[in-house]
């Protein structure tokens, strides 16, 4: 194969690319069946044509089938007289009208047929075109329907890469996760706000206790208040202790509660 036959098949593949691209399916229907009508109505005139010339043949044959009816009662009437020549004349002229009736008498027969033909080829036509016009606004239908669903899935196809529509996504995970912070901080809002009740319900406790004894025992020996019957008496100095071993067996009896 030669560079120019490979660059002639290269060129008119692109040209059918590009025609096939741009065509339009319902401007081609339409288009078609416009080409159509165009074609009926060029066959309607040549059928029209056709049974004109036909009658004009068969006016014409008459015409001179009657003609040659005139002539021979000319010759008849000639012969009956004693016109022997004249007789003769009219029979010639009567054979020139037989011989042109009967050509085209001849000619009307052969005719008949392409008459006919024509008249079915004008009726298959018109059915051809009749279905061809049901058919296409069918065919548009589907075309449009076919070309919406094209671009539906195009659009599915981009979501993915849409800025939009991440950008979108984006903000409703953010407002989620702004939901869930507002959520929590409620929940322990709640919950600080019910411990401190249950606090001031149940009051100090022995811990207020305990604390009060550890405040106590932090301010040393002199900090220990002695029953009033006991203040006359020396004060004994406090071993530590003493005073641990008793912190001791006092939170062992607080854990056993």
């Amino acid at each position: 194969m030669g560079f120019f036959d490979r660059l002639s098949r290269l060129v008119r593949s692109n040209a059918n690319a590009a025609v096939s691209g741009m065509e339009d399916p319902s401007k081609i229907l339409d288009q078609s069946v416009a080409d159509m009508q165009a074609d009926l109505v060029k066959l309607r005139q040549a059928v029209a044509l056709a049974i004109a010339s036909q009658k004009r043949l068969t006016s014409q044959a008459e015409q001179a089938a009657a003609q040659s009816k005139t002539w021979y009662e000319r010759a008849e009437l000639a012969l009956k007289k004693g016109e022997e020549s004249l007789a003769r004349e009219a029979l010639t002229r009567r054979k020139t009208f037989q011989e042109t009736a009967t050509s085209l008498t001849a000619q009307v027969q052969a005719q008949d047929g392409q008459v006919e033909s024509l008249k079915k080829s004008l009726v298959a036509l018109e059915g051809k075109i009749a279905e061809a016009k049901t058919k296409k606004d069918m065919l548009k239908a589907r075309a449009q329907a076919a070309k919406a669903q094209q671009q539906l899935q195009s659009a599915v196809g981009s979501i993915g890469t849409n800025s939009a529509m991440a950008a979108f996504e984006r903000m409703e995970e953010k407002v989620e996760a702004l939901e869930a912070t507002g959520q929590a901080a409620a929940e322990l809002a709640g919950t600080d706000l019910e411990s401190q009740f249950a606090a001031l319900e149940s009051g100090g406790g022995v811990d207020d206790d305990l604390e009060a004894l550890r405040a106590q025992l932090k301010g040393g020996p002199e900090a220990v208040a002695l029953p009033a019957s006991e203040a006359s008496e020396a004060v004994k100095p406090v071993q530590v202790e003493e005073v641990d071993a008793e912190l001791e067996d006092l939170k062992r009896s607080i854990d056993k509660l």
